[in-house]
């Protein structure tokens, strides 16, 4: 195995390890809070979204490992290591990890989270909590179906080039 062969396999299982996180909150996690009453939902979000923030360096190694092999396995395609189909596949899995997945996070879900961790729900009214979480929970959950697909897609295409190699 050589060092792309070995960069292609980690970005491949990095972004995949990032699907599955994502696919996990859609599933299990935002159905499961999501059946709490509105106080309980957010403060449920507000702990999940503290762990990640807080204890971080797992988290921090799969979700910014990925963009970083992804580049790196995208860069050595540049150059022409890797031709056809092949090369078109890392293109267009980097343009959609970066565009669809990464970015609404940074512009969507991130600040959704930034929000919601100012509330002092022990302060607010039962219309105030509905009021922060009509503001957050379908909006978040929207972004994150679609980051979802878009990682799952961003997987296989990896996956893709990796069996054919």
């Amino acid at each position: 195995m050589n060092l792309l062969e070995a960069g292609l396999i980690a970005a491949s299982l990095l972004c995949s390890l990032t699907a599955g996180l994502l696919f996990t909150f859609a599933v299990v996690v935002m159905p499961g809070i999501g059946s709490l009453p509105d106080r309980a939902f957010l403060r449920a979000f507000q702990v999940i979204d503290r762990v990640i923030q807080t204890n971080s360096r797992w988290f921090l190694l799969v979700w910014i490992g990925s963009v970083m092999m992804l580049l790196s396995v995208v860069a050595a395609a540049a150059v022409g290591s890797f031709t056809g189909i092949d090369r078109w596949l890392l293109f267009s899995a980097a343009a959609t990890y970066l565009l669809c997945v990464q970015l609404p996070t940074l512009t969507a879900n991130v600040p959704l989270n930034n929000e919601l961790q100012k509330v002092d729900l022990d302060h607010l009214d039962a219309a105030s909590l509905r009021a922060a979480r009509d503001a957050f929970e379908a909006r978040w959950n929207r972004w994150n179906r679609f980051r979802t697909v878009c990682a799952c897609l961003t997987a296989l295409a990896l996956l893709t080039v990796l069996g054919r190699l």
